[in-house]
């Protein structure tokens, strides 16, 4: 895993990633089914054209506590892997903010479903 500075979307935009992940809640349609699973859409801006993908890493986005689902996690990254490989991958702190979840935790599986992939974490600076 390569870390660095800056802002996901604008390096994305700038034809450092060809695709970018964020973690998202399941709740807006109440469908648990979609825990674990993707959705992506294809963006192409200024000759630059990479996929944004929506990870379903947790079911609700209230409530105190540990939001974020490890094994959810684990599936989002996993389908990733699966269909887009041997692109450069970008993405955030996956389910260590909002969701509550542990950063070494989720990282370790982060890096065990990408492995030999070209994947980066960007930390969000200004």
């Amino acid at each position: 895993m390569h870390t660095l500075s800056g802002d996901l979307l604008q390096l994305a935009l700038e034809g450092r990633f060809d695709v970018i992940i964020h973690g998202c809640n399941c709740h807006c349609q109440g469908d648990i089914s979609k825990l674990g699973t993707i959705s992506f859409a294809e963006i192409d801006r200024n000759g630059h054209a990479f996929h944004v993908v929506n990870g379903y890493t947790q079911f609700h986005w209230r409530g105190n506590g540990v939001k974020a689902d490890y094994d959810a996690i684990r599936s989002v990254m996993r389908t990733v892997r699966a269909t887009f490989p041997g692109k450069r991958i970008g993405y955030p702190r996956i389910g260590a903010g909002l969701a509550g979840g542990d950063w070494d935790v989720i990282r370790a599986i982060i890096e065990e479903e990408l492995a030999e992939e070209d994947h980066t974490c960007v930390e969000y600076v200004a």
